[in-house]
């Protein structure tokens, strides 16, 4: 059983999701991603993460196929444009999406990143939805600690980059959301374009415990208590993989790692996709 983690408002979430970046972006493709997320659902991971951005809207229509008939066993993530977070914006962008969903809320709504318009007015719109019932939370994505401090009681999350090799947040926002008991979202937690799976390091610990460096990097971003993972699979044996991924990583899997993708020493930007 995927392990639950608790958002500040006392929701419980499982700590391993499903990511939808680059689906919904070729039609063919559509059928097999949604089946790919029902059958995570199956198998645990219920939190769906998905935007407006992705597929222009694509792959929430594809999530939508996916929850169809089942709308009350997901927890349901979606991001709004920067561009589209003004007081009189999210509530438009956020219609559209519901009816790309085919749904009449979503659980946790994000602003996707830091744009030109102040947060005062993007978190006025978040809280009219909250009001509403369009919503039952907001939050953001790619905020860094600076960002975060200027934001009012309320955020849910912050949905980050971070892998091995994308370890900057350890710094100080992991501590700072940690203090704070804020739970993050770690995207794209095994990496971009398949370099971090090639790792010898992950490599070596994956062979000690009998799983995929795949496995292993998704476990080691889960050592911390509030960190919530959301990969990205399409392939059903990936999924199944992706859902397996919460083991326990002892002192000596922590050092290979560190060994070879070191922590961070100093202050870093905010790395984002």
């Amino acid at each position: 059983m995927i392990r639950p983690v608790l958002l500040p408002d006392g929701r419980a979430v499982p700590v391993l999701g499903q990511g939808t970046w680059h689906m919904g972006e070729r039609r063919e493709a559509a059928r097999a991603e949604a089946d790919a997320l029902r059958l995570g659902i199956d198998l645990g991971m219920t939190l769906i993460d998905t935007a407006e951005m992705y597929g222009e809207g694509g792959a929430e229509q594809v999530v939508g196929a996916a929850i169809a008939g089942q709308r009350d066993r997901v927890f349901l993530v979606s991001k709004v444009y920067p561009h589209n977070a003004t007081r009189t914006g999210i509530p438009a962008a956020c219609a559209r999406s519901l009816k790309r969903l085919g749904t009449d809320r979503i659980d946790l709504y994000l602003l996707h990143w830091r744009g030109s318009h102040p947060l005062a007015e993007t978190v006025a719109g978040f809280e009219a939805l909250r009001a509403e019932g369009r919503i039952g939370a907001w939050g953001v994505s790619n905020f860094d600690v600076d960002d975060l401090q200027e934001l009012p009681p309320g955020v849910a999350t912050d949905q980050v980059l971070y892998h091995p090799d994308a370890r900057g947040i350890e710094f100080d926002l992991l501590p700072l959301c940690a203090r704070s008991g804020l739970p993050v979202m770690a995207y794209s937690p095994v990496g971009q374009g398949g370099a971090l799976l090639r790792s010898k390091a992950l490599a070596q610990v994956a062979a000690r415990h009998g799983v995929t460096p795949a496995q292993v990097a998704i476990a080691w971003g889960l050592r911390w208590p509030g960190v919530i993972s959301i990969p990205k699979a399409v392939n059903p044996a990936h999924v199944r993989e992706n859902a397996a991924a919460a083991l326990v990583l002892d002192e000596a899997d922590l050092a290979a790692i560190d060994a070879v993708h070191a922590p961070p020493r100093r202050k870093r930007a905010l790395e984002m996709l």
